[in-house]
């Protein structure tokens, strides 16, 4: 009996490590992605600001300038 509870303590001691180490990666990610959602917003002001007529629905063309 008293293996059995020191193979589940240690059991449970790799799972609270395990998750731990998780815990570390997921912040890390939601720091990148963080990074990542900035960088796609700056990029698409930038876009913007540099080409505004593409970025315009194509459903609403101007008439060609002769009409």
């Amino acid at each position: 009996m008293e293996q059995r509870i020191n193979e589940l303590e240690m059991r449970y001691m790799q799972q609270e490590e395990t998750l731990q180490e998780l815990n570390v990666i997921v912040c890390r990610q939601e720091l990148v992605i963080e990074a990542l959602r900035r960088d796609l917003s700056a990029l698409k002001e930038q876009f913007m600001v540099i080409s505004p007529s593409i970025s315009r629905d194509s459903t609403q063309e101007e008439p060609p300038p002769h009409y």
